[in-house]
């Protein structure tokens, strides 16, 4: 009708991850574009999602890009921001917005971030580590920059599946089955390989805490010891007591369940010989 603005065309994407489907709208059809291939594989053709965020993109950069992460809760709310984007997220709606410039970096962050909440209430996380899928089982190759994360993934022989070579999505399954307690998924969080997992899983079989050496060699970690090396690989963000104490609990739990390992390995394929 005259005199009524128009109303802004909204476009949305649903990012499935983990089983956790997370629907972004936006105004702008070349950023929805960007994001359709930005999670290819990951972008889901069901209309439900579990989460809702709307995306405001900013039309100049940010003041201070360079700032770092901060994550709060407050009367309800996830209060989230960086120095390229701020974000709100309600838990209880499910609702949330972004604002950010048309990059891929600033929502990968966000939803990096929404993840690692989701999965701290329920034992699971995201931890620094290529995985990858074996005869049927998910094997986990943890380590800081320059472990060897990348390395491990190149060398992986041509019957394994990657799922990450950057970021491991780890959840605890909701019926215990023996020692199949935990499940790895494909992420689209990239590293060196740029190139994106695998949207498939399996129940975690092991986890190998990379180290770089001249000669190929698995020894057992002790459950304290792998307890804190898992701590240190663990994605986590928040200013936040009872979500800590999630995580600690959580790493507790996992390293009790599944079998941890040092590889200590050269930059040779043959080093899948001793794995999976």
């Amino acid at each position: 009708m005259p005199g009524l603005a128009a109303q802004v065309e909204r476009f949305s994407v649903v990012i499935a991850i983990g089983g956790i489907a997370i629907r972004v709208n936006t105004a702008d059809a070349d950023f929805l574009a960007m994001l359709e291939e930005r999670y290819a594989g990951f972008v889901s053709p069901e209309a439900d999602a579990q989460f809702d965020f709307d995306v405001d993109l900013a039309p100049r950069a940010f003041a201070n890009p360079d700032a770092d992460v901060s994550v709060i809760h407050r009367s309800g709310r996830w209060l989230m921001e960086r120095g390229d984007f701020r974000a709100e997220w309600e838990p209880a709606t499910g609702r949330g917005w972004i604002h950010q410039s048309a990059n891929p970096y600033s929502i990968d962050a966000v939803l990096r971030i929404v993840h690692t909440l989701v999965l701290a209430g329920r034992g699971g996380f995201l931890l620094h580590s290529a995985s990858a899928i074996r005869n049927g089982k998910a094997l986990l190759f943890a380590g800081a920059s320059g472990a060897g994360k990348t390395t491990i993934s190149r060398l992986a022989p041509a019957d394994a599946t990657l799922l990450t070579d950057e970021i491991s999505y780890v959840r605890k399954l909701d019926v215990p089955q023996q020692d199949e307690r935990y499940v790895a998924f494909g992420t689209p969080f990239t590293g060196e390989l740029a190139k994106l997992g695998e949207n498939t899983s399996a129940p975690v079989a092991a986890l190998y805490l990379l180290a770089k050496g001249a000669e190929n060699r698995v020894d057992p970690v002790t459950v304290s010891d792998a307890g804190r090396e898992l701590l240190a690989n663990m994605l986590f963000f928040a200013e936040d007591q009872e979500l800590v104490y999630s995580a600690f609990q959580a790493a507790c739990d996992f390293v009790h369940c599944v079998p941890v390992y040092r590889l200590t390995f050269v930059p040779d394929a043959r080093v899948w010989e001793m794995i999976g």
